[in-house]
């Protein structure tokens, strides 16, 4: 039972994930895989950020994700 509700918390991160790159890419005017490699590289906003401040991020809307994402994008200094 725990694994399965793990699995659950686990796809929904990763659903919840592609919609905060999809989103920034959008707004950024960019495709989504090199917002991708953006989040992904050195400081690593996918795993440092975005998935454990899931539960706080994605009970927002878009464009406060968006606006927030932006802001730790700048905050730590990266750039696409």
């Amino acid at each position: 039972m725990k694994e399965a509700l793990e699995k659950k918390n686990t796809n929904r991160e990763l659903e919840f994930t592609i919609f905060c790159i999809e989103s920034l890419a959008e707004a950024l005017h960019q495709d989504g895989a090199t917002v991708y490699q953006a989040l992904s590289r050195e400081k690593n906003l996918i795993q440092n950020y975005i998935i454990p401040e899931y539960e706080v991020l994605h009970t927002q809307g878009k464009d406060y994700i968006v606006e927030e994402l932006l802001r730790v994008m700048k905050d730590w200094g990266i750039s696409l």
